[in-house]
C-alpha cells in the first residue's frame, strides 16, 4: 500500500514535469508575441483570448500529424535523436531545487557537485542534434546540425565561466550550499544575490544560454532562409516537438 508521502512525492513529480512542459509552450507565446510587436505584426490572437491558447494548439497539431521518416534516413539513429535531446533537458532538473514542503523533496538525488552533473547532461544534447542531422540524409539538416553543435559547443566556455562566478562566490558545488547562501541582506533591504554581486556574470550567462538554444538573435544553426530548419528540417509530429 503506498504511503501518503510517497503518493504526495510522484504527485509533485508529474505536476513539476507538467509546470516544465508549460513553461516552455508560454516562452515561445511570448517570444512570437515580442517578434509580432518589433516587426509591426500582431502575432497570435485567433486561438483564445489574446491568442493564449495557441501553444495548446500547436502541441494538439503535432500530436495528430503523422509521423514520417525519410526513405535514405538511418531509421534508428533518426529516433533516436530527439529522444537524446528531450532526455538530457529533462535529467538536468534531476538535481535542481524548488520550493519543496516538509518532507518532500524534487531531487533525485542532492548531490555534493550537483553543477558538474547539470553541465554533463546538457552538454549530452548536443550529440542528439549532431545524430538528428546525419541521419536525416539531407544536407540542410547536416548543415543545421553542424552550426548548431559547433555553436553550442562554443558558448559552452562562456556559459562555463559565468556560473563559475556563483561557484566562487558561493564556495561550493553543491546547489543546495548555493541557494543556502543567498539567504539574508545586505544593509536589511538588499538582497544577498548572487545576480547583486555578479551581475555581469549574469548578463553573459543569460546571452549564453538564449545562444545555447539557438533562439534569436542566435538562430543561425536554424536559418530558414538559408537551411529551411536546420537540423529537425525533415522531422514531424512529436519527434519535431521533442526538440
Amino acid at each position: 500500500m503506498p504511503t501518503p508521502l510517497f503518493i504526495a512525492q510522484i504527485g509533485l513529480t508529474l505536476f513539476v514535469f507538467v509546470m516544465l512542459l508549460s513553461s516552455a509552450a508560454g516562452m515561445v507565446y511570448v517570444e512570437r508575441k515580442v517578434a509580432a510587436l518589433l516587426q509591426q505584426r500582431i502575432g497570435p490572437y485567433l486561438v483564445g483570448p489574446k491568442g493564449l491558447l495557441q501553444p495548446l494548439a500547436d502541441i494538439i497539431k503535432l500530436m495528430f500529424k503523422e509521423e514520417l521518416r525519410p526513405r535514405a534516413a538511418d531509421a534508428f539513429l533518426f529516433a533516436l535523436a530527439p529522444i537524446i535531446a528531450a532526455t538530457c533537458a529533462f535529467a538536468a532538473f534531476a538535481v535542481l531545487l524548488g520550493l519543496i514542503p516538509e518532507g518532500l523533496r524534487l531531487q533525485v538525488a542532492d548531490v555534493n557537485v550537483a553543477i558538474l552533473v547539470v553541465f554533463a547532461v546538457a552538454s549530452m544534447s548536443v550529440y542528439g542534434i549532431v545524430l538528428a542531422g546525419w541521419s536525416s540524409n539531407s544536407k540542410y539538416s547536416l548543415l543545421g546540425g553542424l552550426r548548431s553543435s559547433a555553436q553550442m559547443i562554443s558558448y559552452e566556455l562562456s556559459y562555463g565561466l559565468a556560473l563559475a562566478s556563483v561557484l566562487l562566490v558561493g564556495n561550493s558545488l553543491s546547489l543546495t550550499d548555493i541557494v543556502n547562501r543567498q539567504a539574508g541582506t545586505w544593509l536589511g533591504f538588499i538582497p544577498h544575490w548572487f545576480v547583486v554581486v555578479q551581475p555581469i556574470g549574469f548578463l553573459i550567462y543569460m546571452t549564453a544560454g538564449i545562444a545555447e538554444t539557438n533562439r534569436a538573435p542566435f538562430d543561425f544553426p536554424e536559418a530558414e532562409q538559408e537551411l529551411v530548419a536546420g537540423y529537425h528540417t525533415e522531422y514531424s509530429s512529436m519527434s519535431f516537438a521533442m526538440f
